[in-house]
């Protein structure tokens, strides 16, 4: 052996590429890019803020056209409206009514499904079928469930003799408003439950089992342990369905068309009306503007509430 100590190859950075590389590789990128901005572009951003820039117009033509700049007067004559507050009051009834409802049988809903019952995957299969349907379609099965004169509702309810005669329940606008409701409900009550499903699934079994060893019962350890573990999965459906339901046009579209008598024109169809309709374009662009801030007034309330349910829970 010569006894010779080789000495260690001096430590070196990484290498930096040399510009070229960079540049043809930055340009590859920004031609990958270029669709997504400008899809994102083209049917998010312009048309918010061509719909902000029509709402300070009196536009009554949807032909281009030299229109009279009003400035906030659109936004004056909405507040001034008793027209919209009366839409805004049908749109929160049926917002806590629906809401209310779907949250409570979700529950339920979830619970049979959580429960270990022998073809549970057929059950759940079975359960998901109303909120696979389209809405539109929904709207028109329920249109034809509550028809006055060969509606299956009518029928069964005759043939069980709890009503004497046809009953027109899409004939009077209160009732045609909790009918309405009432197919939003069937209809979405299964993405409820299988959201609230995830959460119950989340939740130790050990809990339970020394709840039953210490001897509560099945309601006890519902209330003490179920519910409370389920609270941040519910405020987040109530978050979605809060805001869905505040936004609901289709449905009503389909199966009254804002009527008996506007009986069931909620806020988002009666902008609908006064947009299209009645050829108001800034008026309803102001309406549409109003709309999206209550909405995020409602998602930051919701937000913060969840927030600081997690962080309790933390």
């Amino acid at each position: 052996m010569s006894g010779a100590v080789v000495a260690p190859a001096p430590l070196t950075g990484p290498q930096k590429r040399p510009w070229r590389v960079r540049t043809r590789e930055a340009r590859f990128a920004t031609m990958l890019l270029i669709p997504s901005v400008v899809v994102v572009f083209g049917i998010v951003l312009y048309p918010i803020l061509r719909t902000l820039y029509t709402s300070f117009f009196d536009v009554e033509s949807a032909l281009p056209g030299d229109f009279p700049f009003v400035g906030l007067e659109n936004y004056g004559k909405i507040i001034g409206d008793g027209a919209v507050w009366s839409a805004v009051g049908r749109t929160a009834y049926f917002t806590f009514f629906s809401t209310a409802l779907e949250i409570g049988l979700g529950i339920g809903l979830a619970v049979l499904l959580n429960a270990p019952l022998r073809l549970r995957w057929l059950f759940r299969a079975i359960v998901v079928l109303p909120w696979a349907l389209p809405t539109i379609v929904n709207a028109q099965m329920w249109r034809f469930i509550l028809n006055s004169e060969y509606g299956a509702l009518n029928a069964l309810l005759t043939q069980l003799h709890i009503i004497d005669t046809y009953q027109s329940w899409l004939g009077s606008p209160f009732l045609a408003l909790n009918m309405v409701a009432l197919a939003d409900v069937w209809k979405n009550t299964p993405l409820v439950a299988f959201f609230l499903l995830a959460g119950l699934q989340t939740i130790p079994s050990d809990l339970h089992e020394a709840a039953v060893v210490d001897g509560a019962s099945v309601w006890q350890r519902f209330w003490r342990i179920t519910m409370p573990l389920l609270k941040s999965s519910i405020l987040v459906v109530l978050v979605l369905r809060t805001i869905e339901a505040f936004k609901v046009f289709d449905i009503i579209y389909v199966m009254t068309r804002g009527g008996p008598a506007n009986g069931t024109q909620s806020i988002a169809y009666f902008t609908y009306v006064r947009a299209f309709s009645d050829q108001n374009f800034g008026y309803g662009s102001a309406l549409s503007y109003l709309i999206v801030i209550v909405i995020l007034v409602l998602a930051v309330f919701y937000i913060r509430a969840l927030r600081s349910t997690t962080a309790n829970e933390i």
